[in-house]
Formats: C-alpha cells, structure tokens, sequence
C-alpha cells in the first residue's frame, strides 16, 4: 500500500519513539489511517504493516491477531475518553454542573470533526466484527455509568438530588438515555443538535433526581 500524503511528520514522530513501544505505535497509527482510508470498511494485517514500514515479525510481537489490533484501538480511545471525563467533571462547581459537563463532553464527540472522525474508526464494521468487541463495548459502558453514579452519589450527599435512591441503577437509567442521544447524533451531527439533545437527557435526569437547572417549560 503506498504511503498515504498528510502524514509523513507523524510517521517520523513515531519513529523516534524507542523500542517495542514504537512499534506498537506505529502500528496502531497505521492501522489508522488505513481504517480511514477505506471508510472502516476493510484493513488487512498486510496493509497496515506496509503502511507502518514493520514486518510480520513485529506485529505478532504485539498483537495476537487482527481482532487484538482493533480492540486495543479501541481500548486506548476508551481510556482517553474516560480520562477526560474524569478531569471535566473534576473543574465543575457542583454535582450539576458535573453532570451537565459531562453529557455534553460526551455528546461533543459526535460532532467535533476530529473526535467523530476516531469515533466513527471504533465503530465502523471492522473493529465491530472483532472478537470481543461487545464485552469491551460493555465495559467502557459501564466505567462510564460508575462515573455517573460517583456525580449522583456526590449529589445526593450535599442535597441536590435528593430523589436519589440507587446511584448505581439511576446512573445506569441516565446512561441509557444518553448512549441513545449519543447514537442518534452521530447518525445525524450537529452541534445545535448534540447541545439540544444534551438539554433533553440532562433535563429528564434533573426531573427523575429532584434536581434543579432543567429546561424551562
């Protein structure tokens, strides 16, 4: 596969990473920008490594199969993506707000042209016809409603949401909710939209929680 343009400082940055960690590095990077080339309908382990300039050798050093390939994709992604939910609801001013950062951090990522553009890698057919997609799926949803539920928690403690009765199982309603919202954006992105849809879920959780702050009716 030829090289494709755009990318070659990236490749030499990648290069300068030392050792196995680099090759795995340029593997995952080649799978990539192969993945996006071909609109996440196909990218074989022969592609990505001529792209990434490696041998077989090397990416049975790291990866077990294709299937381990995209599933740590997508597991770097979901760590990214938890980290930085982690750190919006930290700089909120109250379990609110927090819970509004974070449905609208989540939502963003269907609209915002780099975001969506990873987004619709770790989503397109290859990466869900890998074996175990569906448990990584799971999990990554799960981390997330255990971040939802430490808000409601926190919310319930100092009085905001005093309707609170599980955290866990309210968390995992809203949770629900949002991952619809979050669907229906990415087959139809807007920005006005992913912002009024935000509205509607962070509207419904605030009713559901005794909350304050919904939509005005």
């Amino acid at each position: 596969m030829a090289r494709r343009g755009g990318g070659n400082e990236a490749v030499r940055d990648m290069r300068d990473i030392p050792g196995r960690d680099g090759e795995r590095v340029r593997i995952e990077e080649a799978a990539h920008r192969c993945l996006a080339a071909s609109g996440g309908e196909s990218a074989s382990v022969g592609e990505i490594l001529a792209e990434a300039g490696l041998s077989t050798r090397a990416f049975y050093r790291h990866f077990g199969s294709k299937d381990d390939l995209l599933l740590a994709m997508f597991r770097r992604d979901a760590e990214r993506f938890t980290a930085e939910m982690r750190d919006v609801t930290r700089a909120a001013s109250s379990p609110t707000d927090a819970l509004r950062r974070f449905v609208r951090a989540t939502l963003r990522l269907t609209w915002d042209p780099r975001r969506r553009r990873n987004v619709l890698l770790m989503v397109c057919e290859q990466a869900v016809r890998a074996k175990g997609y569906g448990a990584e799926r799971a999990r990554v949803d799960a981390v997330a409603d255990g971040l939802l539920a430490g808000i409601l928690q926190q919310g319930r403690e100092r009085g905001e949401f005093p309707w609170v009765s599980d955290a866990s199982a309210d968390a995992g309603c809203i949770g629900s909710l949002l991952r619809q919202a979050f669907d229906e954006q990415l087959a139809a992105p807007s920005p006005d939209g992913a912002r009024a849809a935000g509205d509607r879920v962070v509207d419904f959780a605030l009713r559901a929680l005794g909350g304050r702050g919904g939509l005005a009716r």
